[in-house]
């Protein structure tokens, strides 16, 4: 649990990284950011497209076996 501790207890985000990457800083915190709900929004939208491209990509392949034997 102490390793957890040390892991968590560095709340600079922006590390080593070079001053050009680092996200602007508005008066209340960065600015420019998604939200953590804009991330939860698009994880959602992204495992739905893929869920959509799956079932039409089987839908299609079922479709066309379907045409070739003559079903």
């Amino acid at each position: 649990m102490v390793a957890m501790r040390h892991f968590f207890s560095d709340l600079n985000i922006n590390g080593d990284l070079p001053v050009r990457v680092q996200p602007g800083l508005g008066e209340w915190g960065t600015s420019r950011v998604p939200t953590t709900r804009e991330k939860n929004r698009a994880r959602w939208q992204v495992a739905g497209a893929g869920l959509g491209i799956t079932v039409a990509l089987c839908w299609l392949g079922w479709t066309f076996y379907t045409i070739l034997m003559g079903g």
